[in-house]
C-alpha cells in the first residue's frame, strides 16, 4: 500500500483513464485497509483519514476534467 499522499497537481497530469484506474485502486487499499483495523487496531487510523481524502481529491478532479471535454 502507497502511504504517499497524492498531490492536486499530480493527478491533474494523469489522464482521465488513469485517474479512474487510480481511484479503483485506492478504493480497494481503503477497504483492505478497514478490514485489517477491524481486526487488529492500525497503529496509524489517520490513514484511513488520508486515503478518503486522497480518493475525494481524485474523484473532484477526475469530474472536473470529465465536463471540461
Amino acid at each position: 500500500m502507497e502511504e504517499k499522499k497524492m498531490k492536486a497537481s499530480e493527478v491533474r497530469e494523469m489522464s482521465i483513464a488513469d485517474i479512474r484506474e487510480r481511484i479503483e485502486i485506492e478504493k480497494a487499499n481503503l477497504d483492505t485497509m478497514k478490514i485489517n483495523h477491524t481486526i487488529s487496531p492500525l497503529e496509524d487510523t489517520s490513514k484511513i483519514a488520508k486515503a478518503r481524502k486522497d480518493i475525494a481529491r481524485m474523484m473532484t478532479i477526475l469530474a472536473e476534467k470529465e465536463s471540461q471535454n
